[in-house]
């Protein structure tokens, strides 16, 4: 793939991904059994948008990616060996909370993290965000989960199960 075609491709994969997005709008306004099965299908198809088709071609020609609208920064540096989990949670636990929130497709770290926040509050543990990003970063370098892009910058990453 030359250049000229790489700009052309990655052209229609925008609009693509526009249309897409304009869909996912429609669908989440309908019936939980309609959302059901139109949103699962439809996030495998963005993520091979997103994750494999366009990543091919920014890989290849990285000017070609769109500038961020949005700066990214850093939402936590606290790191997994600086965190002292309360006596009333182990990190057997904290793990087993944290994979089963993740799906084999990529998803923003900062869903993750809400989504996790939320479990933790109604299990009554007093774990915050932050403890949660960290348990993830270590995850991630352990390899242990995937993730593309810096995980510290929740919103600018993604993760999800490794395999």
């Amino acid at each position: 793939m030359d250049r000229t075609q790489a700009t052309d491709i990655a052209r229609h994969l925008h609009d693509d991904a526009a249309a897409m997005d304009r869909a996912s709008t429609i669908i989440a306004d309908l019936d939980q059994q309609d959302r059901a099965a139109l949103a699962d299908p439809l996030g495998e198809i963005v993520s091979a948008l997103h994750f494999g088709l366009l990543r091919a071609i920014y890989d290849r020609y990285p000017d070609l990616r769109p500038p961020s609208d949005e700066e990214s920064s850093i939402d936590s540096t606290l790191q997994w060996a600086d965190v002292v989990l309360p006596k009333s949670v182990s990190q057997a636990d904290l793990d087993e909370l944290i994979f089963s929130a993740l799906e084999p497709n990529w998803q923003k770290t900062a869903r993750v993290i809400g989504d996790i926040a939320i479990r933790c509050k109604a299990l009554a543990w007093p774990i915050d965000s932050e403890m949660l990003a960290a348990r993830i970063q270590a995850l991630a370098e352990a390899g242990n989960i995937e993730s593309a892009g810096d995980v510290r910058a929740w919103r600018h990453s993604e993760i999800r199960l490794a395999g």
